[in-house]
């Protein structure tokens, strides 16, 4: 991106390779999703190279040394080494006709204990970091729930049991284990509650996996605006 002609009009390709510069900075940690999805949105909306040039001004150039990509599982995963043995910011929570919520870019203990009374709970770790590659969560919830969600490539034990609620795992993503992904162990019981664990992707992935379709989306548009003019 450059500064030339800022008053020109940007193209499709240009919000595109900003994007792609934006998708980099968030997997390096160099941008948190909220900031990553409102320089995202003002991307698309841009009109013109000067409405796009302040959205990267603060990020490295395009093959720089300073944006040398951090080696990441395939599939949009973790870089675990980066995550696992920073010091613990929440190593418990506890709602009484209420609820609790753990969620985005945090740290959770190695021993982290949840206790919903009439009441509900989250618990997100899909963007958490970890105080030890070995946590425990112990739930326990009485006529309320805890609901924990996880990425895909996690290593997850469950144990927990119910007496007339209960422990259940569940996913609308399949489980894809990675290499030196931290092992949790959720255990607990809940009685006439429940505690709920499901496997989703990280907002980042959802992210890429929306702009991948609607590259594809315009790329046809284009294939078929071609085909057109040629007959």
């Amino acid at each position: 991106m450059t500064n030339d002609l800022p008053e020109m009009r940007a193209s499709d390709v240009e919000r595109e390779r900003i994007a792609e510069r934006l998708r980099d900075a968030v997997a390096e940690g160099r941008l948190d999703m909220d900031e990553f999805e409102q320089r995202l949105d003002a991307t698309f909306k841009a009109r013109t190279r000067g409405e796009l040039e302040p959205l990267v001004r603060d990020l490295p150039a395009p093959g720089g040394a300073a944006a040398a990509p951090v080696a990441a599982p395939a599939g949009g995963g973790a870089d675990w080494s980066r995550r696992i043995g920073r010091p613990a910011t929440s190593k418990g929570a506890f709602a009484f006709w209420g609820g609790f919520g753990r969620k985005g870019t945090w740290t959770i203990g190695r021993r982290f204990t949840a206790v919903v009374l009439q009441a509900g709970g989250e618990i997100d770790l899909r963007d958490a970091n970890f105080e030890d590659r070995d946590v425990v969560i112990r739930c326990i919830a009485i006529m309320g729930g805890v609901q924990i969600t996880v990425p895909p490539d996690m290593e997850v034990d469950v144990r927990g049991f119910g007496l007339m609620g209960g422990f259940a795992e569940a996913g609308s993503v399949e489980a894809e284990i990675t290499p030196g992904s931290p092992r949790v162990t959720i255990t607990g019981f809940a009685l006439m509650g429940g505690v709920g664990v499901e496997r989703k992707l990280r907002k980042a992935e959802k992210q890429r996996l929306k702009e991948a379709r609607r590259r594809e989306r315009l790329e046809k548009d284009e294939r078929g605006g071609a085909r057109g003019e040629l007959e």
